[in-house]
């Protein structure tokens, strides 16, 4: 078949073949609302087999000219300055705590024993890189509507070995950025935004209004299947800062001390004319380590999917929105049995999910046992809010047996709420109309049937 083409013409044939072949047995059918309304799931077309195939016929499997181009018009989208793929959002949290203690930073930069303020109420890797690292995390409360961290709780949270803020965007509503960011510059403190459910928010700040994840210092997004835009696996870190910059590539790049791409060398054309640590003068640069670091890189397939996947994030933004605007509408009649979520003030949300906390304050695990058990049956996917209090949890069966390793400051009365009576549903784009009014019609039946 390929016999008379040259090679740019037979890579036509077969991605014109691919669109088809996709068009037939990859075409996405909505889901009915008989069938399990999933919380999340990933929403393609064409574009991304052809994309895939594309990268699989050049077989460079690691990183390439998909990422590349990911890394160039992502920043873009968001505007910001620098963006480095990874392999995923778990990785981009790691990637930018380690950053920041990098002896690049000098007196600024996080050691073992320094403290980094964030909430209870996260996702685990949020949490992670902090204490794996050796330094402490220090807990406090959060709001409801809202589920962010109460910024109120800052000033006494502080300490002279407090050295960032590390914080989520929980379930894509911002948390509150204006005083989370003038107590972060006060203090000279370092702020990740882990944005990894919060792509396409925005927050307006000084009166412009800026996209979650670029406000801080660094910002981190995850691609995995349930978040905004998927490369199946995969994550980004993202900063305006270029000393920041270099040392997100440094680390993600086993640490190296060199910035030229895979497979190319000697970009700086002094590869082997300097001297580095105690080396011997003229040791090859692509071999020289200025970070203690790790292989983090994304495949090309990856990078791939995720370029046509960024030609519909801001489609997909508003599809979550409206799907958010509909369950909201459809349930604010029970406003006395459930409390419903609230967009922080400044901000427009990119929705993950639709938060729901029972109400009254004396509510207990039961009732919301017994709800989202119902929910379950009627093949409805609930969620709670990922771990609900960390501290509860059995990896930090040592550290509270032992009271070292962390610290809470004040009480987690709110968060310990939403441990026992808060869960979520989904608002994903691929969502219709007839799902999230099964949603709202179950939701209803619960509460009509007294159960």
């Amino acid at each position: 078949m390929f016999e008379n083409m040259s090679e740019q013409q037979a890579r036509e044939h077969i991605l014109k073949l691919a669109a088809e072949y996709a068009d037939i047995f990859h075409k996405q059918k909505p889901c009915s609302a008989e069938q399990r309304i999933p919380y999340a799931s990933r929403v393609f077309d064409k574009a991304e087999i052809v994309n895939l195939i594309d990268s699989s016929l050049d077989f460079w499997l690691t990183a390439g000219r998909y990422t590349e181009q990911f890394e160039t018009v992502f920043p873009e989208k968001i505007n910001s300055n620098y963006c480095s793929l990874v392999n995923s959002g778990s990785s981009a949290n790691l990637l930018a705590f380690m950053a920041l203690t990098s002896p690049l930073l000098e007196d600024r930069a996080i050691k073992p024993g320094d403290e980094v303020i964030t909430v209870a109420a996260a996702f685990p890797t949020t949490v992670s890189p902090i204490v794996q690292y050796g330094a402490i995390p220090v807990f406090i409360d959060i709001t409801i509507p809202q589920y962010n961290i109460d910024p109120e709780l800052l000033e006494n949270a502080l300490s002279k070995k407090t050295k960032a803020v590390f914080l989520a965007h929980s379930l894509g509503n911002p948390f509150d950025l204006n005083a989370v960011k003038e107590f972060c510059n006060k203090n000279k403190l370092w702020l990740i935004e882990d944005n990894c459910d919060s792509l396409g928010a925005s927050y307006t700040i000084n009166g412009k209004e800026k996209y979650t994840g670029t406000i801080g210092d660094i910002g981190t997004s995850s691609f995995y299947p349930a978040h905004h835009i998927t490369m199946g696996e995969g994550g980004a870190v993202y900063t305006g800062n270029s000393l920041l910059h270099k040392i997100i590539r440094s680390m993600r790049d086993w640490g190296r001390d060199c910035v030229c791409p895979g497979g190319k060398d000697n970009m700086c054309g002094s590869r082997f004319d300097k001297q580095y640590g105690e080396l011997p003068s003229g040791y090859d640069h692509k071999y020289v380590y200025s970070h203690f670091g790790y292989n983090l890189k994304v495949t090309d397939l990856q990078a791939a999917i995720g370029c046509a996947q960024l030609e519909k994030l801001s489609s997909f933004v508003e599809r979550r929105r409206y799907n958010w605007q509909r369950l909201y509408n459809g349930l604010k009649d029970l406003s006395e049995k459930l409390i419903l979520p609230l967009p922080c003030p400044n901000s427009k949300p990119s929705w993950f999910g639709f938060m729901l906390t029972c109400n009254p304050e004396g509510s207990n695990s039961k009732t919301r046992n017994k709800l989202t058990r119902y929910i379950e049956d009627n093949k409805i996917q609930t969620r709670t809010l990922f771990a609900g209090n960390i501290v509860k949890h059995p990896c930090f069966d040592e550290m509270r047996k032992n009271g070292t390793g962390y610290r809470i400051s004040g009480t987690l009365e709110n968060t310990d709420r939403v441990l026992n009576n808060s869960f979520w549903v989904g608002v994903y784009p691929g969502m219709t109309d007839e799902m999230t009014d099964r949603i709202i019609e179950v939701i209803h039946d619960f509460f009509s049937r007294n159960i």
